[in-house]
């Protein structure tokens, strides 16, 4: 008898995922970790007033959520400054990313990110077929001229950029990304990925231009508004680049508690500014206990810091595997160069507590195992 059939492209896929989630590893490990600070979260969650929002939606999640989004699109929409029709809501940066790159994206297409760049989008560029290229980082920041010369170069589709960016942290002044915007081909849609727009400087993002057709800028409630298992972000776009994602998006993909609960935390804007004080906070104490150990953390615009190990990315990875023996969930940057580094989130105080206790022995450990692969 026959069966159902995969499509060629999908069957010559790989079955996986972009990231190996920190409860896999628990499953793995047989045991939780003590601090979560590996994801980008924020372990400060959401404000008291959102928490509210969702209890008093709890009761209502037998309906299903408004699928025009009416109420978020005006809420955010409001918020920027924009008109509601430039506003498309989504299940996350990560869903959206998926409906752009079916949309603009036919198999063979080139598609340009960075070396190193968020994997989750390299991740629908195979998964539509498209042909990713890369530009290798300079000096840790994406090289914003090598980017726009491989997009002519290839008639790119898609150029991706993050700003500020992951896994580094670093970021590019608005008035350089307004330039950059401009020097964009027609032909080549550029998604500007600004997720950690509230932890960086306000200098780093240039007005929106909502009559440009070829720019979609993301962002998200998952950072610093706490409300990462929630999965709510929304794009920032032309109205007729806009008009498109109801051709194939899942109209109920933004549930009833994410609606509730992302226009409250735009309400609660003075909970947010406290946040951002605190990651600020919890950025200079990284700094400090990399330093406390010999190590040097790469100015950071996010709610994580990229710390160099010093050595190269075998070294990096056995300090990594160090602190996750230790209880302590990190991870690491997977492209050469940017993976001498760990990556380490902003946590409470008690979490990064525990980092500055369990970083001398794991790089000691991994120091070790550094001298015998030299002398081997």
């Amino acid at each position: 008898m026959g069966s159902p059939r995969l499509t060629p492209l999908v069957a010559n896929l790989p079955s996986t995922v972009p990231f190996t989630g920190p409860e896999t590893l628990e499953l793995q490990r047989g045991k939780p970790f003590k601090a979560r600070i590996g994801a980008n979260e924020s372990s400060f969650g959401p404000a008291p007033s959102v928490l509210d929002a969702i209890q008093a939606e709890a009761g209502e999640i037998w309906k299903y959520g408004d699928p025009e989004n009416y109420e978020l699109r005006h809420a955010i929409a409001a918020h920027h400054g924009v008109k509601p029709e430039n506003i498309m809501p989504g299940a996350g940066v990560d869903a959206l990313l998926g409906l752009v790159v079916r949309q603009y994206v036919r198999e063979g297409d080139s598609v340009i990110n960075s070396l190193g760049g968020y994997p989750t989008f390299n991740y629908h560029v195979a998964g539509y077929g498209g042909k990713l290229v890369t530009v290798p980082y300079i000096d840790d920041k994406s090289d914003l001229d090598g980017l726009l010369a491989a997009a002519r170069k290839q008639d790119a589709a898609i150029l991706y950029l993050a700003n500020p960016d992951n896994p580094m942290g670093t970021w590019h002044e608005g008035s350089d990304i307004q330039s950059f915007i401009e020097r964009v081909p027609e032909s080549t849609l550029l998604i500007l990925d600004e997720a950690y727009c509230e932890t960086g400087p306000a200098s780093a993002f240039p007005p929106f231009e909502t009559d440009r057709q070829n720019v979609l800028r993301m962002r998200t409630f998952s950072k610093a508004y706490g409300l990462a298992g929630i999965r709510c972000g929304y794009v920032v776009g032309s109205a007729e680049a806009i008009k498109s994602f109801d051709k194939i998006r899942d109209h109920f993909a933004v549930n009833r508690l994410a609606q509730a609960a992302a226009i409250a935390a735009l309400k609660d804007q003075a909970y947010l500014n406290t946040v951002v004080s605190r990651i600020e906070a919890g950025r200079n104490r990284i700094a400090q206990i990399a330093e406390a150990n010999g190590l040097s953390a790469i100015p950071s615009a996010t709610n994580f810091v990229a710390i160099d190990c010093g050595r190269d990315g075998a070294f990096a990875t056995a300090v990594l595997n160090g602190l996750i023996a230790r209880d302590i969930f990190v991870r690491k940057p997977g492209a050469p160069v940017l993976d001498r580094c760990i990556r380490v989130s902003v946590g409470v105080e008690e979490q990064l507590d525990l980092f500055a206790a369990a970083l001398p022995a794991a790089l000691e450990d991994a120091r070790k195992h550094a001298d015998i692969r030299e002398t081997a």
